[in-house]
């Protein structure tokens, strides 16, 4: 391997309506979270669905699509990068986050 990239592929479905900011600049942010489903037989043989959300940001012209054409429910294939942040709340905390900025956007299913 002479490269290593970050580089994620998701397909999952939409778990809220995409938020929309408009940055002072202009550019429109959207962020909104994918559900990812695994199933898989526990010890009893019973089948179990493992659901993990991921949140992603899309900026611009994938902002613009995401507000026009994604909703709650909306099965989607998602490439990006992850990307990892911190921020202090409110209250002063540190808190840290995980997000997938969206390089590609499909739109799966009905």
């Amino acid at each position: 391997m002479n490269s290593l990239k970050n580089k994620v592929q998701l397909i999952g479905n939409l778990g809220n309506d995409p938020e929309i900011i408009i940055m002072e600049n202009g550019t429109k942010l959207a962020k909104f979270s994918i559900a990812t489903n695994e199933s898989y037989k526990n010890a009893k043989g019973e089948k179990v669905t493992d659901t993990q959300w991921h949140n992603i940001v899309a900026w611009g012209k994938l902002a613009e699509i995401s507000e026009d054409f994604l909703s709650k429910g909306k099965e989607v294939m998602i490439e990006g990068k992850l990307m990892n942040r911190s921020y202090e709340n409110n209250e002063g905390e540190k808190r840290y986050i995980t997000e997938i900025k969206c390089n590609e956007l499909l739109m799966l299913g009905k």
